[in-house]
């Protein structure tokens, strides 16, 4: 995966973020999108609710065509 810096995580608009309100799970790119998905499903219960979760894979699906 392309390591994504500081400096270009803040010029991602908010559509490229799984949680745009929040800027969490950025996906730039397909790796991203995929390490979203996982990082997500790690998350449920702890930093994320389930809809948040079907959402952030909603985006994800999109970006990696699925």
């Amino acid at each position: 995966m392309a390591e994504l810096t500081s400096k270009a995580r803040s010029n991602l608009g908010d559509a490229m973020f799984g949680l745009p309100g929040q800027r969490k799970y950025p996906m730039p790119d397909r790796a991203h999108a995929a390490n979203a998905k996982a990082r997500a499903s790690q998350q449920v219960g702890k930093s994320i609710t389930p809809s948040q979760k079907a959402q952030i894979f909603a985006k994800a699906n999109r970006i990696l065509g699925q």
